[in-house]
């Protein structure tokens, strides 16, 4: 007892520096990690940025390297089951007691970096970010892979040097934040191709392409393009392809074509498309640490995608109604889990349960996923910038091919209640619109359904 309540105290004091909001900057977390020692120093990483397919990426990544014999490290952000959830050394989590002991630690110091005028205050994801590398340190794993929080030049991550950089794609997001041009946004993502460092990617944008070559060439970084495989496509060193090569009620199979490996029936344990292109991904990127001397296997590679556990991404948590759960956020998320739900979802009427955050694109969001609903519970989870319901429900009102019916339930946990009671046993119901959503959805099912 005593033990959860410094947890929960812990976590509050961390949640408590959340209302200082977002700024992106890097001279709080430098001065914060150099009281600290500079653990991150005494760390090998693999950098993770990008709009969409970090997580899963970082997730496979990781599995890999744990199969290869390997004790991995994984930073990623936000969390879908618990806060220690976030950080995570060979496969275990952080205990509520290490985090418990690294918050009483870190604290005071905290504290130092706020009174400090010239620095000002410290934010949730830079204590965070600081919190993981402090216990990364302590636990010395054979590599961090390190999702990137928001952008990449100025995110709180970027203090670190990797052995390779990845930028899965760019998309639209964050526009008061990042820009609102892609062209903007992809500058600020390559913030972080570091010197030398190898930077591998996804995307296709021409204009994104581009400005991640321009950026490349500046810092003298190799880059490393993956593509979707077609006929007649010409190879290049530089280059790997993939494949999807069918899809099974658990996941899907592939195939890869990359620099040292070609791989066909790779099975993934994920659902979508758009994660064939993060395992690819993923695998250039474990490609390129095999040439700085980290040793991998075909068994490996195969085990390790297979085994790869990443909750809150097209999850079925039940089957009669249909529940389903998948924390896309943004337009390009949303679109992609659009396309996604006829190839594996099947059901006679389809309800929604929505939650969206307040800075996001709402309208695009709703354009995209709306009209496949019969019905949408339009909600929001416990976080201060999360849109209010009746703002998404004015929203909806203005997207004309939505023809459903629409319910309004601020408590997450009874939107939950709506729609799995609006869902015949042939239904299904969708939550999605954020992580934290998902989140609290989750939480919401797992307490219920144990009752």
């Amino acid at each position: 007892m005593v033990l959860d309540q410094q947890y929960r105290e812990a976590l509050s004091w961390i949640h408590s520096v959340g209302r200082f909001g977002i700024k992106p900057g890097l001279e709080r977390i430098s001065a914060l990690l150099e009281l600290l020692g500079n653990p991150h120093r005494r760390l090998n990483f693999l950098h993770i940025g990008g709009t969409n397919g970090k997580g899963s990426t970082a997730a496979m990544a990781a599995s890999v390297l744990q199969a290869a014999g390997y004790r991995p490290a994984l930073f990623t952000s936000p969390y879908v089951l618990s806060f220690t959830n976030r950080m995570a050394v060979d496969g275990q989590d952080i205990t509520p007691a290490e985090l418990v002991e690294l918050v009483e630690e870190i604290r005071p110091l905290v504290v130092k970096i706020n009174n400090d005028p010239r620095l000002g205050q410290m934010t949730e994801f830079e204590v965070v970010t600081a919190l993981a590398l402090y216990y990364f340190a302590r636990r010395q794993p054979d590599l961090v892979v390190f999702e990137v929080g928001l952008g990449g030049r100025l995110d709180a991550t970027n203090v670190i040097t990797p052995l390779v950089s990845v930028i899965t794609n760019v998309s639209i997001e964050h526009t008061a934040v990042l820009g609102n041009t892609l062209q903007a946004i992809a500058k600020e993502k390559a913030g972080i191709v570091k010197p030398g460092v190898p930077l591998v990617t996804a995307a296709i944008d021409a204009e994104v392409l581009a400005v991640l070559e321009a950026k490349c060439l500046q810092e003298k970084a190799p880059l490393y393009r993956v593509l979707p495989r077609e006929e007649g496509m010409v190879e290049s060193r530089n280059q790997v392809a993939y494949c999807r090569l069918n899809i099974t009620e658990s996941g899907q199979l592939m195939a890869y074509y990359g620099l040292k490996y070609n791989l066909v029936d790779l099975f993934i344990p994920l659902r979508g498309h758009y994660q064939v292109a993060n395992a690819a991904t993923a695998l250039a990127a474990l490609e390129l640490l095999e040439q700085q001397g980290f040793i991998l296997t075909e068994g490996s590679l195969r085990r390790g995608l297979a085994q790869t556990a990443w909750p809150g991404r097209l999850e079925i948590l039940s089957r009669e109604p249909l529940l389903v759960m998948d924390g896309a956020h943004n337009p390009a998320a949303i679109r992609q889990l659009a396309e996604a739900i006829p190839e594996y979802l099947q059901y006679r009427r389809l309800i929604l349960v929505l939650g969206i955050m307040a800075d996001k694109d709402i309208h695009d969001i709703l354009s995209a996923i709306a009209p496949l609903a019969d019905e949408v519970v339009l909600t929001r989870p416990s976080l201060p910038r999360a849109a209010d319901p009746k703002d998404l429900a004015a929203a909806l009102q203005h997207i004309s091919a939505f023809k459903g019916r629409v319910h309004v339930e601020h408590d997450l946990g009874r939107a939950m209640a709506v729609a799995l009671n609006l869902a015949a046993p042939t239904d299904a119901v969708l939550v999605t619109g954020s992580l934290y959503t998902v989140s609290d959805a989750r939480a919401h099912w797992k307490a219920t359904s144990a009752t």
